[in-house]
């Protein structure tokens, strides 16, 4: 019902205005506010000795902010860069923080979107509520460049370039912040970005313009490798930000759906709930995200389905561009 508020114009939306009106534009006063009190005072931010790139969004849910800066992140080590992922770690609690993962770091522990981006990179990854200690302690293994996962609204993080990954499709809804809308800060907070990447839809001549490209399926087990359209009577589940998503590329693919099942994003799956769900069909579907929290229990018709970012090579060259740049100004350079 949310989703239908934010993005379809429903009418409950209308009924709730008085309610939530006052409300919205309470969080635009505090967010603008907060935002503005790290500006003026420099003492309360930390600013990393190396480049940090900030990828995060303007709105809440799913926009394709992971596999944007996987991709950044292989961009980066194609040109000799030697980068490294902070994130929040969110929905997950470690024993103690900051926590610099490893190949068998649980996701329990660190999330599942720093798992998925430590396995697709092998790059060094940090979680910490607090970025900063994160970064720091990164330092040590030698990057020369942080990525943070999310975090455009981490004021607390100094950061040299900041790139919005923005739904092609969905925008920014009724374009209200929350609780009205489904805005974290308001759509002028892009005019002072270095980058807007638009996943799907039609991206404006100001943005750039990103696509998902979904390959072959994956077995958890085994590794081999599949087209979906292959694997019959599928039960497709997918504990992301947005599903629907999920499912129709599925669909596009030609794949055979027996039964889709969603969950809220960053689930912690039961086991049982889904090996219950799984007998239903002759195969089980599910994103990399959530085939990460599943690897210890899959059973092996169990599939996962890897997308990754495509992006015009003009735009990935000014990209690339602005970070060279950025480089020079700490006095190092790599070409």
């Amino acid at each position: 019902m949310i989703e239908k508020i934010w993005f379809e114009k429903h009418l409950l939306g209308w009924l709730l205005w008085p309610l939530f009106w006052p409300l919205s534009k309470l969080f635009k006063c505090l967010a603008e506010r907060r935002r503005g009190s790290y500006q003026k005072d420099d003492k309360r931010v930390y600013r990393a000795p190396v480049p940090v790139i900030v990828v995060g969004n303007i709105t809440v849910g799913g926009n394709g902010k992971t596999p944007t800066v996987i991709w950044l992140v292989e961009l980066l080590q194609r040109y000799g860069f030697k980068p490294g992922v902070v994130s929040r770690g969110y929905g997950a609690k470690a024993p103690s923080y900051p926590l610099v993962l490893d190949s068998g770091t649980s996701t329990k522990h660190c999330g599942d979107e720093p798992k998925l981006i430590h396995q697709r990179t092998g790059v060094p990854v940090a979680v910490s509520p607090v970025r900063s200690e994160a970064v720091k302690a990164l330092l040590p293994a030698g990057v020369d460049i942080i990525v943070t996962d999310d975090g455009l609204q981490h004021y607390a993080l100094a950061r040299d370039i900041e790139i919005v990954v923005v739904d092609g499709n969905r925008r920014f809804g009724n374009e209200k912040l929350l609780p009205l809308g489904p805005l974290r800060e308001s759509v002028e907070r892009l005019n002072s970005v270095d980058f807007v990447i638009t996943n799907g839809g039609k991206a404006s001549s100001e943005e750039v313009a990103m696509s998902l490209t979904p390959s072959l399926a994956v077995n958890l087990i085994t590794s081999e490798q599949a087209p979906v359209s292959q694997l019959n009577e599928l039960v497709a589940f997918a504990g992301i930000a947005h599903p629907p998503r999920f499912f129709a590329t599925l669909k596009e693919l030609g794949a055979s759906i027996k039964l889709s099942k969603s969950f809220a994003d960053h689930k912690d799956f039961d086991p049982t709930e889904l090996a219950s769900i799984a007998n239903q069909g002759d195969n089980v579907i599910m994103t990399e995200k959530d085939a990460v929290k599943c690897q210890q229990y899959a059973q092996d018709n169990w599939w996962y389905l890897p997308v990754s970012a495509s992006i015009a090579e003009h735009d990935e060259q000014k990209i690339l561009d602005r970070i060279k740049e950025v480089m020079r100004s700490y006095g190092s350079s790599t070409t």
